[in-house]
């Protein structure tokens, strides 16, 4: 049985989502350690990967059950009894053709900051810039939205087979202290939420021309490679097709 569980993790703990050769203090790792002590062998498919630092309250999993596994609630409460800043929120039966990765429309991030020093409890979880324009933010971020070659918005090591992405929606909100950018698009390329982040804010804080901006996004020119802090930024919800649910 194909099981498609969504997730939430604390990323500070770990060095990212997939597994590497050299630690096992990654999301993937962590939870096929927890799956294989409950004697399921599967190993488990994301719908994407995060850098380390970055979290997720919305990334979407799947793997196969054997068929002695049947009680959903069950199991959602054993894994998290095992699992340390992971949590599965909720899992259901999904077709065997269901691909966490490949049956995905649209991804969702969300990115939150402070323009002061973020607290103790907030250090790991939001980020800081200082203070900006906010006008100028919104035309820089604008800029993403629609169809465009991402390609020097991107890090080396994206696994995709084109670098032309679709962005639907780019938003720019403000809740109090705290100020939350959100990018929806069809699929994203390797830190290329925190290389648009850092370069439309260093617009917002004057460091950066919009017009360089542009350049750099019809791919002309490399203006700026850096990238936001990690800690503010969440994958906060993969959309899919109703007929692959």
């Amino acid at each position: 049985m194909r099981v498609k569980a969504v997730i939430a993790y604390d990323g500070s703990a770990y060095l990212g989502f997939q597994k590497q050769k050299s630690t096992h203090r990654t999301i993937m790792s962590a939870i096929e350690k927890a799956l294989f002590s409950l004697h399921i062998h599967s190993p488990i498919v994301g719908s994407g990967r995060t850098d380390a630092g970055v979290h997720a309250s919305g990334q979407v999993i799947h793997f196969d059950l054997p068929p002695y596994w049947h009680d959903l609630p069950k199991l959602t409460l054993n894994l998290n009894r095992q699992l340390y800043d992971i949590q599965v929120k909720y899992m259901s039966q999904v077709s065997p053709s269901f691909h966490a990765r490949f049956s995905a429309k649209r991804r969702l991030y969300r990115y939150i900051f402070k323009t002061s020093t973020p607290s103790v409890f907030e250090q790991k979880y939001v980020s800081y810039y200082p203070p900006f324009d906010t006008k100028i933010l919104q035309e820089a971020l604008i800029y993403f939205k629609g169809k465009h070659d991402f390609a020097y918005f991107r890090k080396t090591g994206s696994q995709t087979y084109t670098t032309r992405k679709e962005m639907y929606m780019v938003r720019y909100k403000q809740r109090g202290d705290y100020h939350i950018i959100y990018f929806q698009a069809n699929g994203f390329l390797r830190a290329q939420v925190r290389m648009m982040i850092d370069s439309a804010m260093q617009c917002a804080t004057h460091r950066l021309t919009l017009e360089a901006l542009k350049a750099q996004l019809l791919c002309q020119h490399k203006h700026s490679t850096t990238l936001a802090p990690a800690e503010g930024l969440y994958l906060a919800k993969i959309l899919y097709d109703t007929e692959n649910l």
